[in-house]
């Protein structure tokens, strides 16, 4: 059989509505106003800091508001960890995103607090996310307290029941039936953050169509062995 080039990097772009909340929901509907506000550019310089392990959706939920501002055509600055040569502050930017702040370095901490002060000087709003609560992290002292002055938020993980039902869910809006014992294979041999699963999800569906297979545990082996 020909073999199959598989782009295991392919994801959906995220957005609120595709964010499995559970326990988040007040995240979510913190955020659906934040950015209604962000978006229609009603300033405000109270930050907004969200915390949680990873594949809590943290990064989903950043990404998802730099989605939907730049499809507006609105400016806003980014910063992660692993941004390198980090740009200047721009008094264009509607918004500044802060992710990763647990792994910043020394100059992204030196970047991120100039970004800082610039945007509560002007009442542009920060959205920030980290591994561990404010107290917690291992930066500097201006930029930790700066992180949580405001809205802090811990994320919880869906449990184990949620991710199946989300799982399940997705997988018949495609027409899969996601078999008891696949499911099992997925919790089990692969990544249990959401966002992976949803990633294996989405390799699955596409392998079984071009191969004209059900979704089964042999196709799922296939497909890894394939990659």
């Amino acid at each position: 059989m020909e073999q199959l080039v598989l782009d295991m990097g392919v994801v959906g772009r995220p957005n609120l509505d595709n964010f499995c909340a559970g326990a988040n929901e007040a995240v979510l509907s913190h955020l659906r106003l934040w950015l209604g506000q962000s978006g229609g550019l009603q300033r405000s310089p109270v930050p907004t800091y969200l915390w949680g392990a990873s594949g809590s959706g943290k990064t989903h939920l950043l990404k998802a508001v730099l989605v939907a501002l730049q499809a507006r055509g609105l400016l806003l600055g980014w910063l992660d960890g692993g941004e390198e040569t980090p740009v200047e502050f721009n008094e264009r930017w509607v918004a500044v995103l802060l992710d990763d702040v647990h792994a910043y370095g020394v100059s992204q901490q030196q970047t991120a607090f100039n970004w800082f002060v610039n945007a509560q000087t002007q009442q542009i709003p920060v959205l920030a996310a980290g591994s561990l609560p404010p107290a917690d992290l291992k930066l500097r002292d201006d930029l930790r307290t700066r992180l949580g002055w405001g809205h802090v938020f811990a994320l919880q993980t869906l449990s184990e029941s949620e991710r199946r039902a989300v799982l399940t869910a997705n997988a018949q809006a495609r027409g899969i039936v996601l078999r008891p014992e696949v499911l099992d294979f997925m919790l089990t041999r692969f990544s249990r953050d959401l966002g992976s699963l949803m990633e294996l999800l989405d390799l699955m569906d596409a392998y079984a169509l071009q191969t004209r297979r059900a979704v089964t545990i042999p196709l799922i082996k296939t497909m890894m062995d394939n990659a």
